[in-house]
C-alpha cells in the first residue's frame, strides 16, 4: 500500500472515530438539554404559582378592607385557642354586638381587620394564641313599605336598595290610589325620626335624580293620592 492509501485510510478512520463519538455524545446532550428545559419550566412554573396565590392573596385583603359592617350583618367571630368566646351575632340597630366577658362592643364602620385587633386588645389577658378571625355570615337589612303598595310590609334586602326599589320589591305602586310624587322615608338618626320627601313619579319616568338609598330600618310610606271624588 503506497504512502496515499495510507493516508487515505487513516483520514477515513479519524473521521469515523469523532463521528462515533458525535453519536455517543449526541444523546446526553440531548438529555441534558431536556433537563434544562424542564427546570427551566419548573420554575417557571412554580414562580407563576407563587405570584397567583400572591395576587389572590392581596385580592382578599382588599376586599377585606372594603368591607364595612352595618346595621343587620350577621358576624361569626372565631377565637382558635378559646373557642368557648365563639359567637355568631347580628349587629343591632344601635350598632353593637354582646360579647362574652367584655360587654357591648361597637362595630359598624369598622372592617373586619380591624374589629380583629379590638378584640385582641379587649381579650388580651384571656387568649393564650393572639388570633381571631372576623368574617360576616350575611348582609341582609331590614326594610319596611307600607301605604299604597301592593304588598306592604317587611323587606329584607341582602344588597343596596333604593326607596324606589323597595317599592318595586313591594310589588310596586298600587296605581289607582298611590302618590308617588310625595313618597316619605322614615329614619332614626340617633334619638331623632326624621322624614325625607321623594318625588318617585319623576324616576317612573327616567328623570335624572340622585338615587335616594335605604338604611337599615327605614320605613318607606307611599301616601294615597288626594281626590275629591
Amino acid at each position: 500500500m503506497n504512502k496515499q492509501s495510507k493516508l487515505a485510510v487513516l483520514q477515513s478512520f479519524a473521521a469515523g472515530k469523532r463521528s462515533f463519538v458525535w453519536l455517543a455524545i449526541l444523546p446526553l446532550a440531548l438529555v441534558a438539554a431536556g433537563m434544562l428545559t424542564g427546570c427551566k419550566t419548573q420554575i417557571s412554573q412554580t414562580a407563576a404559582l407563587k405570584e397567583q396565590a400572591a395576587m389572590a392573596g392581596e385580592l382578599t385583603r382588599t376586599n377585606s378592607e372594603l368591607i364595612k359592617f352595618k346595621e343587620g350583618d350577621v358576624l361569626k367571630i372565631t377565637f382558635p385557642s378559646s373557642p368557648t368566646f365563639d359567637t355568631t351575632q347580628q349587629v343591632r340597630r344601635d350598632g353593637r354586638i354582646t360579647m362574652s366577658l367584655v360587654g357591648d362592643v361597637d362595630v359598624v364602620g369598622m372592617t373586619p381587620s380591624e374589629l380583629e385587633k379590638k378584640l385582641l386588645d379587649l381579650y388580651a389577658t384571656q387568649l393564650t394564641s393572639k388570633l381571631v378571625t372576623v368574617e360576616v355570615v350575611s348582609s341582609a337589612i331590614p326594610i319596611y313599605v307600607t301605604g299604597m303598595v301592593l304588598r306592604p310590609g317587611k323587606i329584607m334586602s341582602d344588597h343596596p336598595l333604593t326607596a324606589l326599589g323597595a317599592v318595586m320589591e313591594a310589588g310596586g305602586f298600587d296605581f289607582n290610589t298611590a302618590n308617588p310624587k310625595d313618597v316619605v322615608v322614615i329614619r332614626r338618626e340617633g334619638n331623632i325620626m326624621k322624614n325625607y320627601h321623594l318625588n318617585l313619579r319623576d324616576e317612573l319616568k327616567g328623570k335624572q335624580s340622585e338615587p335616594f338609598f335605604l338604611k337599615p330600618y327605614d320605613i318607606v310610606y307611599v301616601p294615597q293620592r288626594f281626590s275629591m271624588f
